[in-house]
């Protein structure tokens, strides 16, 4: 760099050279130096969820008589301007830094502290006035804690909401229309094509209500443990007042950590959420698979259903038009059971009073968040809100569907319904032809016994 390009900062360990426009000072400066590893910095939310810390902590030591008004004001303005996004581009940390996250709470004192001497026009220090009453090791787990937290109401949870209304609306437009149901791949009783849906749209209500089970567990925060859980250099009561200003500001119920300790040693809350996600990505997955297969062929597979066509299918073949959202939602799924890998793995290095790969866990989680929210919102707009049936071939298929015979068995027994369903399946005949022809039962009889659509509800319909 020109003698232009840079400034001189110092921190405890001496001089160092930092870009002349950067709002961050020395310590993130031998951050990016060390850590030049991903190019991935820390998300969006979690630079959100620390601006937010920054200013509440700020406000909470104020309100104790520990920090001067007119700091704590500046410091508050700045930190919730850094929340809002203004300056993402002043947060270049890797995500594979120190795995307390000192380096990503320290870029988050030093330009907060730039911004507010700014606006002062008077000193205000990173660690002595921002920093005050904490510790990366506390404030770190509760920006994970913050930013999972509110990812999830915000972006998740709705999304979720949005899926399982969208299909539970496609459930009730296709409660009458009766198909093939499938076990192991193959022929098996009807079901209605709005209790397959409503199966799915369960699954997903089903997830959502675990997430929310998790995340009272996930608003329990961290912040006034400081170094190792005992709150040395923090007021008894700052922990509960940045945790009621939180949850003020942002309508989540946010408390202090019953166990300090706990909240810095270990990240379970973490672990227990990035599971929920990977159940959620396993529901999704399913609904993708039968999606795609449902919509196999449109000749050679099932082709029960038309997804809408979205994007030429292939650079080739021409006409082809291939299931890309349903493509796309598995993908995610597998790279959010990836994640949660990452993260059972990362919540095992919780080394005595503090876990050691707490960026990483955060990554992960939020990345899982933002994945699943999208794919949600696209499997219900572009894939389940506008997929068309074809009536035809579902009829087709269970008129011949021999294994409607089960419903005989309990007129006829299940040995002489095994030799109508084969006898049926090598004349490739419908069933019902050919229990005419094997049973005394009369035409009316089996029609209302063999009927599909009545079927799908269940009971002994041999005694209807």
């Amino acid at each position: 760099m020109s003698d232009q390009d840079y400034r001189i900062e110092h921190d405890s360990m001496g001089e160092l050279r930092v870009p002349a426009q950067a709002l961050y000072g020395a310590q993130t400066q031998r951050a990016v130096e060390n850590f030049p590893i991903s190019g991935l910095t820390m998300p969006r939310e979690f630079i959100r969820a620390l601006g937010l810390i920054k200013a509440t902590a700020a406000e909470t030591n104020a309100d104790l008589g520990l920090l001067d008004h007119d700091i704590a004001a500046a410091i508050a303005v700045a930190a919730r301007a850094v929340a809002s996004g203004e300056y993402d581009e002043h947060f270049p940390v890797d995500v594979f830094q120190t795995g307390s996250g000192t380096s990503s709470n320290m870029n988050a004192n030093e330009v907060i502290a730039h911004l507010a001497s700014e606006e002062l026009a008077s000193a205000v220090h990173p660690n002595d006035h921002v920093n005050m009453g904490q510790s990366s090791n506390d404030v770190i787990p509760t920006a994970i804690h913050v930013s999972a937290a509110l990812a999830c109401h915000e972006t998740l949870l709705p999304a979720l909401d949005h899926l399982a209304g969208t299909i539970e609306t496609r459930a009730k437009e296709l409660r009458g229309v009766t198909t093939t149901g499938r076990t192991h791949l193959m022929d098996a009783m009807p079901v209605s094509l709005g209790q397959e849906l409503g199966g799915w749209a369960a699954q997903v209500r089903n997830g959502a209500a675990r997430l929310r089970d998790s995340l009272a567990r996930v608003c329990a925060l961290a912040q006034g443990g400081t170094a190792v859980g005992t709150g040395i250099n923090a007021h008894p009561d700052f922990g509960a007042g940045v945790a009621r200003r939180l949850a003020d500001e942002t309508k989540v119920p946010f408390r202090a950590a019953d166990d300090y300790f706990e909240a810095l040693s270990a990240q379970d809350a973490a672990v227990e959420l990035s599971g929920q996600l990977r159940t959620v990505a396993v529901s999704l997955m399913k609904i993708a698979n039968d999606l795609r297969w449902m919509n196999s062929g449109p000749l050679a597979g099932l082709g029960e259903i038309a997804l809408p066509a979205l994007q030429p299918g292939s650079s080739i073949m021409p006409g082809k038009v291939n299931p890309v959202i349903p493509e796309s939602v598995a993908m995610v799924a597998a790279q959010v059971m990836g994640n949660d890998a990452t993260v059972g793995v990362a919540g095992q290095s919780g080394n005595f009073q503090l876990n050691v790969m707490l960026p990483v866990i955060a990554h992960n989680v939020l990345q899982s968040v933002t994945l699943l929210a999208n794919a949600s919102r696209a499997l219900a707009d572009d894939a389940v809100a506008g997929f068309t049936v074809n009536e035809d071939k579902l009829d087709d298929a269970l008129s011949r569907n021999p294994i409607l015979v089960t419903a005989l068995n309990a007129v006829i027994g299940y040995e002489k319904g095994a030799a109508i369903a084969k006898r049926a399946y090598q004349e490739g005949r419908p069933v019902r032809e050919v229990a005419a022809e094997m049973t005394d039962l009369s035409e009316a009889e089996l029609e209302r016994l063999l009927d599909p659509q009545a079927l799908t509800h269940g009971g002994l319909p041999g005694k209807g």
